[in-house]
């Protein structure tokens, strides 16, 4: 299928054709006409899918046909993400996608002056992408009013409620009002945030994006076996020896980023740190610096990783596992992206054996060893038992969901069936709900309106 034949308008398929891109993914695919017939919409999918635009571009062109369309520059469309960076990509997004179009699009996120950030809502937005924390302070100071808002993106959801933004969020929703279309997307369902989905989704789509159609098989992956103390001393070996251009090295900790950074910089390697203790300044000065290759090597954590998209980027290293298994497949989509090939380097040490473990239980892939290097340790894994018919790296069946709600891949009608314990029906926005998780002992959603 190409961009042509999902009706969307000639200004956009000219901002397209000029970035080059011809033929959606598949996250674009089912959403795009979903979004455009007026329903809402819950998304699943791995990072690197391309989901951005499958909410942008359709975003955009109701925007542009609205009838009548209004005299001025006014508030008509709400992206609420979690972190800084990835702001910014999902603006520049709608920038490049609306070229075209006489609309403006603004970002606001916090660490840096809201002075431009107000200077350009009080000239007039049609868009504006946001961090909850921002957002909330602007509109307690009466800067920004949601009053007008038809179209609510809530992106990375569950990533919200990993940061703790799941409250900012509940208030900000609050202040929208009931006759909106609502987006949704999120890369892994647990109970709060499904919950939540029921709770601001009317009746919705669901549009699931199974791994096996995600960046993961473009992506070797790779682990190296290494005491702890040796993992600098393997690091620089890999860059001075493997043929390797750019690296997004990821650590567990801040300090561990900076000590990284500080340890191939004395061997003569460009590297720079992006994490939450460098100034939003400092992380977009690194992060272009990366982009242009003027750095070799970018270390990261994972959450101020969210949002780094960049083109041709062939290797991913963790230097340190992540301890939770779905945050590797984010980590490893940085690279294998639209269709290129990437390569996923993981150091293990004795007291990661677990977490390599959990890894390959989720993705039911056994990751190839690589012996045949100087600082080789000498530890063995074994790959747990496969679960019948269970398998979502290669021609998996499910997508992410819990089992509970009946998940399949594909396009489907959530409707209304997904029951509640309780009730045998789900809270749907409206409904009263006297169950909403572990995260608020209130009723957050009773007898008030969206």
């Amino acid at each position: 299928m190409l961009f042509e034949e999902l009706n969307i308008i000639t200004p956009i398929l000219r901002a397209l054709s000029d970035q080059g891109y011809k033929t959606p993914t598949p996250i674009q695919e089912q959403s795009i006409g979903v979004i455009l017939e007026g329903k809402d919409l819950l998304g699943t999918a791995q990072t690197g899918t391309g989901k951005t635009a499958a909410f942008a571009i359709p975003i955009l062109q109701k925007l542009q046909d609205a009838k009548p369309a209004p005299r001025d520059h006014r508030l008509r469309a709400l992206v609420l993400s979690p972190t800084r960076e990835l702001a910014i990509q999902i603006k520049d997004s709608f920038v490049s996608y609306g070229r075209h179009l006489n609309l403006r699009c603004t970002v606001v996120y916090g660490g840096v002056s809201q002075v431009p950030q107000t200077n350009a809502l009080r000239s007039g937005v049609d868009i504006l992408v946001a961090t909850p924390g921002r957002l909330l302070d602007l509109m307690n100071q009466k800067i920004v009013s949601l009053e007008d808002v038809k179209y609510f993106v809530l992106d990375e959801a569950d990533h919200m409620l990993d940061m703790g933004f799941i409250h900012d969020v509940n208030k900000i929703i609050m202040k929208l009002p009931q006759d909106r279309q609502t987006m949704m997307f999120s890369a892994t369902m647990p109970k709060e945030i499904a919950q939540l989905s029921a709770s601001i989704l009317n009746n919705p789509e669901r549009v699931a994006i199974s791994p096996e159609t995600s960046t993961v098989e473009n992506t070797t992956q790779l682990v190296y076996f290494v005491e702890k103390h040796n993992k600098k001393n393997l690091l620089l070996h890999l860059l001075k020896t493997d043929n390797i251009d750019t690296a997004l090295v990821f650590s567990r900790t801040k300090h561990g980023a900076d000590k990284i950074v500080d340890d191939l910089v004395k061997a003569g390697i460009n590297a720079e740190a992006i994490h939450g203790n460098k100034s939003q300044a400092a992380r977009q000065l690194a992060l272009r610096n990366f982009k242009a290759k003027k750095i070799k090597i970018l270390v990261a954590t994972d959450i101020a990783a969210r949002g780094i998209d960049v083109v041709d980027l062939s290797h991913v290293i963790n230097y340190d596992l992540p301890n939770i298994p779905e945050t590797y497949v984010h980590r490893i989509g940085r690279t294998g992206r639209a269709g290129q090939n990437g390569i996923a380097i993981s150091f293990c040490d004795d007291e990661e054996i677990e977490y390599l473990r959990d890894i390959q239980k989720l993705i039911s892939i056994k990751i190839p060893v690589v012996a045949d290097q100087p600082y080789a340790a000498d530890f063995n894994i074994t790959l747990p038992a496969k679960k019948p018919g269970y398998n979502r790296f290669r021609g998996a069946a499910k997508s992410g969901f819990s089992p509970k709600a009946g998940a399949t891949a594909g396009r489907t009608s959530f409707g209304k069936g997904a029951p509640t314990a309780k009730s045998g029906k789900p809270p749907y926005r409206g409904e009263k709900s006297k169950s909403y998780g572990n995260f608020s002992k209130k009723k957050p959603f009773a007898d008030k309106k969206f």
